[in-house]
C-alpha cells in the first residue's frame, strides 16, 4: 500500500498538531530524543533556514517544524520537545507520546547521544513498543571517539531490530546516510523488525489476557501490546489521548473492563500496586537497554570523563561554584554594557540621521506642525530610542548567553542554585530563566517553558521581573556612578560595579523571597522533581550560536518591542505638549502623584517618567530629564555631569538615587514583557498579578528605605 493521506493519517496531523504540508505526498518525520543529544543540531542542519516555529495547539511548548528536500521528495520534521521518557506526564513527554503514538508520522528518527548510549536507549526502546517506524541517530560520534569510546552500530541495528546511522550532526557528517535510512523506512523499503521488550511473568500473562481484544478493538489503529500495557497500569494522560483518538472509550468496553477487573484483583494478591506495577514496568526497560548497551558499547578508557568530572568539581563546589558563577554573569554583565555603547552611538546617531531627512521631507510636503510633531519627535524618536538602546545589547547578551548554554555551563547554573529555589518551593531551572532574564525579561519568561510544572512556571514567570534586564542597566549604572560612587576617583568605577552588583544579588534574593510567598499563598505547592542533566562540555559551534541569538531571541523580543513603541511614543508626545491652563498634561499629572512619591523618596516626575517608559525601560530617564527641562521631546545630555547637576537642581539626593534603583528593580514589566506574560499564560489574571505583585514589592521597599532613613535622621 502507497502512502495515501488516509493510511498516515495526515489528516491527523494537519488538524491536531498543525502541521504545515504542501501536499499529501510530503513525508512526515518526527525527530525525537533526549535533552543534549544535539537533537536541535541535527534539526537545524537538516532544514537550513526553511523552518518556523510557534507553540503546539494549546501548548506554551515551542514547536518547530523544517523542511528538506531529499531525491525530489518533500520531508516534513518535526523536531519534538526533548524528553527523557513518555511514560511521566509533563506537557513536553505528553506532546512526544501523543505526536508519535497519533500523529501517525512516517518515521521517526530518535537522536542519542554516542557519549551516553544507556540512559538514550531507554527512550528508543518506549518509542519501539509504539511503532516499527523507527531510525535510531547516534549523534556525537566524534565525542565519543574523543572520550575513546567505541560503539558497534551493526551490533546496535541488529538488536533493537531497526538501522541505525552514526553522525555528527554538527559538521553535517552522516546525515546524508540519515535522510536516505528515512526515506527507506518511510517508504517501507527497509522492513524492521522490533525488540520486544519482556516483562515479568505477572506483567506478561495480563497483558496476554487481554491483548488480542484489544487488537480487535483498535483495529491496528497503535500498538497493541502497548495499549494494553497503558490500560492496565491505569496511566491517565495516555488513556484520555488514546480514547480521543479512537473515538471511543476502551476502558468501557464490557468485556475488557471484565479482564481488567481480573488482572487487577490479580495484582493485588500478589500486592502488585499502580506504583510498583509502573516501577516493574520501567526497571524491565532500563534493563533492557543496559544489556543491550553493554553488547554495543566498549569503553578503551575507564577514566573516559575524568577531565569533566574535575572541572564540575570546580564549577559545581560547595564553595566555588556560586562565586564563579557570579563572575561569569559579571563578565557577560560588563562585555554587554561596554561592547554596546560605540554600536548604540552609532545605531543613534543613524536613526535620528534618518529623523532629520523625515522632517525635511514632511515640511518638503507642507505637513501641519502638530503631525510633523507627532510622527517625528513622538512615535519615531520613541521608536529610534528603543531600538537603538535595545538592540545592541541584546545582540551581545544573547549570543554570549547562548555560547555559556553551548558550552554546557547553564545546566550547572541550575545545579548550583536548586537548593535555594527547592527551600522557596520552587523550580531549579527558574534559575536558568532568571539569567535570560538579565538579556531581556520577555525572553525570560518565553524561557519559563523549560518549567514542566504549571504552577513552578507560573512562580518563575511571576518573579522573572525581579531581575534587572539590560533595559534598566543604563539607568542603575548611571545613577550609582554618579551619587553612590562620584563621577571621579580611583575607585569610583569598583563603587559603581558594587553597587550594581549589590542591586542584582538583592533583584536575586527578592525572587527567592516572592516565589517562597506565592508557593504558600495563591500558588501552593510542593517543589516538584526534574531530572537534571550535566551534559559533557563541548566546542561551542559560533555560527549557530549567532544565527540562533539574533534570529530567535534578539529580533523575535524586538519585533515585539517595536509594536508597543510606536503607540506609546504618540503617548509621551501628547503628554509633554497638550496643555490646560497652560500647564503639560504630563506636569498636571506630576503634580497629582508628587505627594506619593516624596513619600516613597522620589516625586511625581520619577513616577510619570516610570509609567510613560512602559513601552521599554531604556526610556525613563530620556523621558525624566524631558521633564525637568520642559520639553516637547524625550532627549538626552551630554555627559553624566549635566544629568547630575540637573537631577540635583530638581532637588535629588543620594536618597533619591537609591529609591529610584529600587524602583527600577522593582516595578512593573516593560510593555513588551506585559505582553509576552499574556501569550505565555493566555491569562489577563495572571498578566495583572505579575504587574502589581513587582510594583508593591517596589512601593514598600522604597517607603522602608526613604522612610527609615529619615526617621534615623540620615539624611
Amino acid at each position: 500500500m502507497g502512502l495515501t493521506s488516509q493510511s498516515t493519517g495526515l489528516n491527523t496531523l494537519k488538524e491536531s498538531f498543525k502541521v504545515k504540508l504542501d501536499s499529501s505526498d510530503d513525508i512526515v518525520i518526527a525527530l525525537a530524543g533526549n535533552p543534549n543529544t544535539g537533537k536541535s543540531t541535527v534539526f537545524n542542519t537538516l532544514t537550513g533556514l526553511k523552518q518556523h516555529t510557534g507553540n503546539w495547539p494549546g501548548k506554551t511548548v515551542t514547536n518547530a517544524q523544517g523542511k528538506y528536500i531529499h531525491n525530489n521528495k518533500n520531508h516534513v520534521i518535526v523536531d519534538l520537545p526533548g524528553t527523557y521518557s513518555l511514560l511521566a506526564n509533563s506537557v513536553e513527554e505528553e506532546i512526544a507520546r501523543d505526536f508519535i503514538c497519533f500523529g501517525n508520522p512516517h518515521a521517526t528518527v530518535v537522536v542519542t547521544d554516542a557519549t551516553c548510549l544507556e540512559r538514550n536507549l531507554n527512550l528508543v526502546l518506549q518509542i519501539l513498543e509504539i511503532t516499527d517506524k523507527v531510525v535510531v541517530c547516534v549523534n556525537l560520534m566524534d565525542e565519543a571517539t574523543r572520550k575513546r569510546i567505541h560503539l558497534d552500530l551493526d551490533k546496535l541495528s541488529e538488536l533493537l531490530g531497526v538501522p541505525v546511522v552514526g553522525t555528527i550532526a554538527r559538521k553535517g557528517k552522516g546525515l546524508e546516510e540519515l535522510k536516505d535510512t528515512v526515506e527507506k523506512v518511510a517508504n517501507g523499503d527497509i522492513k524492521t523488525n522490533p525488540k520486544t521488550i519482556i516483562y515479568n511473568d505477572t506483567i506478561e500473562k495480563s497483558v496476554a489476557l487481554i491483548e488480542e481484544h484489544v487488537n480487535n478493538l483498535v483495529d491496528n489503529k497503535i500498538n497493541s501490546k502497548w495499549a494494553s500495557l497503558r490500560l492496565i497500569d491505569r496511566n491517565d494522560s495516555i488513556l484520555a489521548s488514546m480514547n480521543k483518538y479512537l473515538n471511543f472509550d476502551l476502558s468501557k468496553n464490557k468485556l475488557l473492563e471484565q479482564n481488567l477487573q481480573t488482572i487487577n484483583t490479580e495484582l493485588q494478591e500478589k500486592n502488585i500496586s499502580k506504583d510498583n506495577l509502573r516501577d516493574y514496568i520501567v526497571s524491565s526497560i532500563v534493563k533492557t537497554a543496559e544489556n543491550i548497551s553493554n553488547e554495543v558499547v566498549h569503553f578503551n578508557n575507564k577514566s573516559y570523563n575524568q577531565l569533566d568530572r574535575k572541572i564540575d568539581n570546580i564549577l559545581t563546589s560547595r564553595f566555588l561554584g556560586i562565586p564563579i558563577m557570579i563572575a561569569l554573569l559579571g563578565i557577560v554583565f560588563w562585555i554587554t554594557i561596554k561592547g554596546a555603547n560605540v554600536p548604540s552611538a552609532m545605531l543613534a546617531n543613524g536613526l535620528f540621521w534618518v529623523e532629520s531627512k523625515l522632517s525635511i521631507l514632511l515640511n518638503n510636503m507642507g505637513t501641519p506642525i502638530w503631525i510633523h510633531d507627532i510622527l517625528v519627535l513622538g512615535c519615531y524618536r520613541t521608536l529610534a530610542w528603543v531600538i537603538s538602546v535595545m538592540l545592541p545589547p541584546m545582540a551581545i547578551f544573547f549570543p554570549l548567553f547562548t555560547l555559556l548554554e553551548d558550552l554546557g555551563y547553564l545546566p550547572r547554573v541550575a545545579f548550583n542554585l536548586d537548593n535555594f529555589f527547592k527551600k522557596a518551593c520552587a523550580h531549579g531551572k527558574q534559575a536558568l530563566t532568571m539569567c535570560m532574564g538579565f538579556g531581556c525579561n520577555a525572553a525570560g519568561i518565553i524561557s519559563c517553558r523549560i518549567i514542566d510544572s504549571p504552577r513552578e512556571r507560573l512562580i518563575a514567570i511571576i518573579t522573572n521581573n525581579f531581575v534587572p534586564c539590560n533595559g534598566r542597566f543604563p539607568t542603575l549604572i548611571a545613577l550609582a556612578t554618579i551619587f553612590i560612587a562620584g563621577t571621579s576617583g580611583t575607585f569610583s568605577s569598583v563603587k559603581a560595579t558594587l553597587a550594581v552588583l549589590a542591586t542584582i544579588i538583592l533583584g536575586v534574593l527578592i525572587t527567592l523571597f516572592i516565589s517562597k510567598i506565592l508557593s504558600k499563598t495563591i500558588l501552593k505547592g510542593l517543589p516538584s522533581s526534574f531530572t537534571l542533566e550535566l551534559p559533557p562540555y563541548r566546542k561551542p559551534q559560533i555560527g549557530r550560536i549567532i544565527v540562533h541569538s539574533i534570529f530567535d531571541r534578539t529580533l523575535f523580543v524586538l519585533g515585539r518591542a517595536i509594536i508597543i513603541a510606536a503607540p506609546a511614543g504618540l503617548v509621551i508626545w501628547i503628554m509633554a505638549n497638550i496643555s490646560i491652563n497652560n500647564i503639560s498634561l504630563l506636569t498636571h499629572c506630576a503634580e497629582f502623584l508628587d505627594p506619593f512619591g516624596r513619600l516613597i523618596g522620589m516625586d511625581g516626575y520619577i513616577i510619570m517618567a516610570f509609567i510613560l517608559g512602559l513601552p521599554a525601560n531604556e526610556i525613563v530617564i530620556p523621558i525624566l530629564i524631558m521633564s525637568y527641562m520642559s520639553k516637547g521631546a524625550m532627549l538626552e545630555l551630554e555627559s553624566l555631569n549635566e544629568m547630575k547637576q540637573l537631577f540635583i537642581d530638581n532637588g535629588w539626593t543620594w536618597l533619591t538615587a537609591v529609591c529610584v534603583m529600587l524602583f527600577s528593580l522593582n516595578h512593573w514589566p516593560c510593555g513588551t514583557t506585559l505582553w509576552t506574560i499574556h501569550k505565555e499564560t493566555q491569562s489577563w489574571k495572571w498578566t495583572g498579578l505579575s504587574l502589581i505583585i513587582p510594583t508593591i514589592t517596589g512601593i514598600v521597599l522604597c517607603f522602608i528605605v526613604a522612610q527609615g532613613v529619615k526617621v534615623l535622621g540620615l539624611i
